[in-house]
């Protein structure tokens, strides 16, 4: 089982699993890398149980107070072996996705980013695959920036920006983007 959890400067991507069909479970362990920022994470067991993937999605800047301040989201799968009732190894990075700005993407009623919800992996007996949300071909939009950290302080004079208008073409433009290390 993998999960998101610590503090908002730092969170991780923890594992933890069972070697006793659940009667008691491993002290949970992080498994990102060393400047990710753990934000969605899925787990994904081998029918065999031989492979545990987890794809997971991370910030790789820290933790930004302003929206005017650029930051870097990725998606990243990885792999670990499992034998038997060990422990499962060490988890290993299978792929990591090309970084982008997540300033760039947007829910519906523009207010905040869209990030998450489609984090998802799922595995054969010879490979894995996994989805994440990616960031890599969204825009920036400064007009959004400015009206986001306006809502956040709790001020009223910046006015909703138009992106049709005010925005890139890109603007708002999250992508699902996948990998499998099929053979």
């Amino acid at each position: 089982m993998s999960y998101v959890s610590g503090e908002i400067t730092k969170p991780h991507v923890f594992f933890t699993e069972s070697t006793d069909l659940g009667a008691t479970w491993a002290t949970p362990r992080a498994i990102e890398g060393a400047t990710d920022r753990g934000y969605y994470a899925a787990p994904a067991i081998s029918p065999d149980g031989t492979n545990v993937y987890v794809v997971y999605n991370a910030f790789t800047t820290a933790y930004q107070p302003t929206t005017a301040t650029p930051r870097s989201l990725v998606g990243v799968f990885m792999q670990a072996t499992a034998t038997g009732t060990a422990a499962t190894g060490a988890f290993a990075e299978v792929h990591r996705g090309t970084a982008g700005d997540p300033r760039g993407s947007s829910q519906n009623n523009l207010v905040a980013e869209f990030l998450g919800d489609y984090v998802y992996a799922a595995a054969t007996r010879t490979y894995g695959v996994a989805v994440w949300n990616d960031t890599r071909v969204a825009a920036d939009c400064p007009a959004i920036d400015a009206w986001r950290q306006d809502i956040a302080t709790g001020g009223t004079t910046v006015a909703r920006p138009a992106p049709q208008q005010d925005c890139a073409p890109n603007f708002g433009n999250s992508d699902i983007f996948s990998f499998t290390n099929a053979p």
